[in-house]
């Protein structure tokens, strides 16, 4: 049970997601901070970037000290050399990621107007390979991987910056990952919200739950239990299975959409990937 103020503003945050047709994304993001200052007022919001480290002292000196030789370096070193090699026709990646490029990542995943989809910048990247010449890669392989842990180790300290545009169908994309990781689902009847939001802070097991807060701004990450650099959604998909729900596909649109409300959710804050996690 929550502790009296901590469950006053955890139905107060219920009622604003509640409220799909009245709560905006703005109103969205808003109650989602104040209900973190609330729970962890002793830890600064930005801080949440760093997940659950944030919130368990001894885990985080092991972290950092894990930091001193992050394991997700060769995936860097990789990720430069297939982002220097030219594509099937001659043309490169910054051609085509355009402006700013490699540093695009705080504008990801974004509403495309022309498909009227959520695109997410792994699509970005296998559309510029197929519209070059080339095969699409595969979004869960070492090769997207790794160039995405490059454009997000040239993207640091950025502030997301993703927008929800005043178009319906992006409207409904975000409200479908609203929906998404407000839904119990699954044999155990998790949410997605019912770690991240609910018991936030609280161990699972030997693992501490961290916050949605920030969720989005450290992918793609090196995880010990895989022994490699993997990309956003193999977490959503290991999530289901852990709940035992059956898991989407890659890049399925809901796990855009989810993308795109939790990044949403992260908005102002700065990106720190790649990043290294149990």
């Amino acid at each position: 049970m929550l502790p009296t103020l901590r469950q006053g503003v955890y139905t107060a945050l219920l009622l604003v997601i509640g409220a799909s047709a009245m709560a905006g994304p703005e109103e969205d993001r808003a109650a989602l901070r104040a209900f973190y200052e609330q729970r962890f007022p002793d830890v600064a919001l930005d801080a949440h970037g760093d997940g659950a480290y944030a919130l368990d002292a001894d885990k985080r000196d092991q972290w950092l000290e894990m930091e001193d030789f992050p394991p997700y370096e060769i995936a860097i070193d990789d990720g430069a050399e297939l982002y220097d090699s030219p594509l099937a026709d001659g043309s490169s990646y910054e051609d085509c990621l355009g402006d700013g490029a490699p540093v695009v990542k705080q504008h990801f995943p974004r509403f495309d107007p022309e498909s009227g989809q959520v695109e997410t910048l792994e699509q970005r990247i296998n559309g510029c390979r197929t519209a070059a010449g080339d095969e699409p890669w595969d979004y869960l392989g070492a090769e997207m991987s790794s160039l995405m842990a490059f454009i997000a180790y040239e993207s640091r300290d950025e502030t997301i910056a993703v927008e929800v545009p005043d178009d319906p169908r992006a409207q409904a994309a975000y409200n479908d990952g609203k929906e998404f990781f407000y839904t119990r689902r699954g044999q155990l009847n998790f949410a997605c919200s019912s770690c991240h939001v609910s018991m936030a802070g609280n161990a699972l097991r030997a693992e501490r739950l961290s916050a949605a807060l920030g969720h989005t701004t450290h992918w793609p990450v090196y995880r010990l239990k895989w022994k490699e650099v993997g990309p956003l959604h193999k977490r959503f998909i290991e999530c289901n299975s852990q709940v035992r729900a059956v898991p989407l596909e890659a890049q399925s649109e809901s796990y855009r959409n989810l993308e795109y409300f939790l990044t949403y959710m992260s908005n102002g804050m700065a990106l720190n990937g790649p990043a290294s996690r149990k």
